[in-house]
């Protein structure tokens, strides 16, 4: 079997040294979207926009957590031992990043990842990819990945959770919309996924779909954002958590609608959905946990 559950949960973890700076900060955010005229004129000069890609404004948002060092804890939990996959068959099917403090501007940290676990399906595997990563002041955060293998379920193992977050029954307290440029997943694939599904039309056709789709950490990163701006007045200092399931592709052209309602003090839960194709489902289960 390409994937040996036994083994690849056994494996020791692996650790890298991974460092980032303002310019990985600024091509990350460009990548999704900040700074862009197209759904709001004049968002290259706007105060808002520039903490965004002005270096002596700069903050870091934390969904940045999932390229730093160029993700290098997805691809090293899909090297792991006992984990053989087709990378055509792979899909992008859920994130979660625990945030244990803010993260800098300019860091070096040591980064670890393992599997954590890997559920059986049926007809697909999920493979679950921890990355912790810290520096000499401690930790720095959390990554869950949820990865999509299909054609590997079947060996046997545990079906794993498959709890939902029941969509609020009233209007939500804010809703934006977002273009995704044409050129949007080959700005944001610089800062490190490069898998070719993401660019090129040949390699997108034998996984299956008719063009290259954008990366579904596009999609959440460019959500999280939203989030901050509306809802919480760009404080990124709030955000402790941040979780989604990746419910359907985004093409690049089109525009997400993006619904948020608050739940309490301490959670915004959120929908995105792609409103040329009559809101299909892009990302659900989404949730945004406050400090």
């Amino acid at each position: 079997m390409p994937i040996d559950a036994a083994k690849a949960l056994a494996a020791e973890p692996r650790s890298t040294e991974i460092s980032w700076d303002h310019k990985d900060i600024q091509l990350y955010h460009l990548g999704l979207g900040a700074g862009s005229s197209q759904d709001r004129p004049g968002a290259a000069t706007d105060l808002d926009e520039l903490r965004y890609v002005l270096e002596s404004r700069l903050h870091v948002l934390p969904s940045f957590a999932t390229v730093a060092g160029a993700g290098m804890g997805v691809v090293g939990g899909l090297s792991a031992p006992g984990i053989e996959v087709d990378l055509a068959a792979v899909l992008h099917g859920g994130q979660k990043i625990t945030l244990h403090r803010p993260i800098p501007v300019k860091g070096h940290a040591t980064s670890t990842s393992r599997v954590a676990a890997i559920y059986d399906k049926g007809k697909a595997a999920i493979l679950v990819l921890r990355t912790e990563a810290g520096d000499a002041d401690g930790p720095l955060w959390t990554s869950d990945a949820q990865i999509f293998v299909r054609g590997e379920g079947g060996f046997g193992g545990e079906r794993g959770p498959s709890a939902r977050t029941e969509q609020p029954g009233r209007e939500p307290d804010a809703m934006v919309e977002r273009s995704v440029r044409e050129d949007q997943a080959l700005l944001y694939r610089l800062s490190g996924d490069w898998n070719p599904l993401h660019a090129d039309p040949e390699f997108a056709k034998l996984a299956g779909f008719d063009r290259p789709i954008l990366h579904g950490l596009c999609t959440y990163g460019m959500t999280l954002k939203a989030v901050v701006d509306t809802l919480l007045d760009g404080d990124i200092g709030r955000v402790r958590s941040y979780a989604t399931r990746f419910a359907g592709v985004v093409f690049p052209g089109e525009t997400l609608r993006m619904r948020m309602w608050r739940q309490g003090p301490t959670t915004v839960q959120a929908s995105v959905t792609a409103v040329e194709r009559e809101d299909a489902p892009v990302l659900a289960d989404t949730l945004v946990e406050l400090g």
